[in-house]
């Protein structure tokens, strides 16, 4: 622990662990200096949970979010890829406890009408513990670990790939137990879904998810801070990316680095008649928590369906696919309505092209 970390850290914790009423907020460089003392093993693993838990306590500021991201990004492996532009799906790093999530098959549809895509997250992670893309694709026979130049070269070659956290910023994966232990979430929760490990050559957009009201603005301010030409936010199950399928959507966006704007977009528009708002376990209309007993068969079942989709067939995976498939075609200009978008989700779907894209990954 060197001495100046120390100082810092001791400075930080001063002002803002002193109450609901007295404590003080940290510049952007300061909440950025303590982030990346912590990545690098300065700090005591007491100083770091009183580091955020005490941000979270009183709130964190725009900058203090801000300086943390950057200070994960410092130590990031950022690849930057021959591909013009890409999108970035940012779904919750904790997984989904309580529905199926079909967005791990989302990357491969989206390359095959063009658009090279990258999602990214790891293994496990408190509080949800929930199923996760990395889960999902491994179980489906996709490589999972690849470094980052690999992943970079199966973006470029194939068009969507799979980055894990332990690949590209091992500093940040190491504060995987340390987190676990803090139980409660923190900056870190909110950040990490903004890192963008793999950049597009001229641009790079992304496309997060959101529960709380609050988070849009947050999001977007984020996303604008490192370097997002555009962002698309949905309201989504579990704060992931795929919206209700029962119900229209609120999600915002902004183009250009500009100032976000508000749609809603109900999924019977796109011919989407669902009665349930996501995939459950078994396909029933209850939203089961998944317990230890039944995880396994929720993951084999979210493999099974959302294979079964890439193949053309009916069911509520291939619905969600289509649904957030068509926002992120619409979000980036590939055509002129959602509509006619769904149309070319439905049409790759169909004829079995996206199946094969997801397969070029094994």
């Amino acid at each position: 622990m060197t001495a100046e970390a120390q100082t810092i850290m001791r400075s930080i914790i001063q002002r803002i662990a002193t109450g609901p009423e007295l404590s003080k907020n940290i510049s952007t460089e300061e909440a950025r200096a303590g982030m990346r003392a912590i990545l690098e093993k300065h700090i005591h693993p007491v100083q770091m949970t009183m580091f955020l838990i005490a941000l979270r306590m009183k709130r964190e500021t725009d900058e203090e979010f801000t300086g943390i991201l950057h200070a994960v990004r410092d130590l990031t492996e950022t690849m930057i890829s021959s591909v013009d532009e890409v999108l970035d799906i940012a779904d919750p790093y904790d997984g989904f406890n309580r529905t199926l999530p079909p967005s791990p098959f989302l990357p491969a549809i989206l390359a095959t009408c063009g658009v090279a895509t990258v999602s990214h997250g790891m293994e496990t992670l408190g509080p949800k513990y929930g199923i996760t893309h990395r889960q999902i694709l491994r179980a489906a026979g996709i490589p999972v670990d690849l470094t980052p130049e690999q992943a970079k070269n199966q973006l470029e070659t194939i068009g969507w790939t799979y980055i894990d956290q332990s690949q590209y910023c091992p500093a940040l994966y190491d504060l995987m137990d340390f987190r676990n232990t803090m139980i409660k979430r923190s900056a870190l929760t909110t950040i990490e879904t903004l890192i963008g490990p793999i950049r597009g050559k001229s641009k790079t957009h992304v496309v997060n998810g959101y529960v709380h009201k609050a988070y849009p603005r947050i999001y977007a301010l984020l996303a604008r801070a490192v370097g997002f030409d555009s962002a698309l936010l949905v309201r989504g199950t579990e704060g992931g990316i795929i919206p209700s399928l029962r119900q229209p959507a609120k999600c915002f966006y902004y183009h250009e680095v500009g100032e976000e704007q508000e749609i809603s977009v109900d999924p019977v528009s796109l011919d989407i008649h669902q009665t349930t708002r996501a995939i459950s376990l078994g396909e029933t209309s209850e939203e089961i928590t998944f317990t230890e007993e039944n995880k396994e068969i929720a993951l084999q079942q979210s493999v099974e369906m959302g294979l079964a989709a890439l193949k053309g067939e009916q069911n509520a995976t291939r619905d969600a696919l289509i649904y957030v498939g068509a926002l992120c075609l619409w979000h980036l200009k590939r055509f002129s309505s959602l509509e006619t978008a769904a149309v070319q989700i439905r049409k790759v779907l169909d004829n079995g092209s996206a199946f094969e894209t997801f397969n070029k990954a094994k």
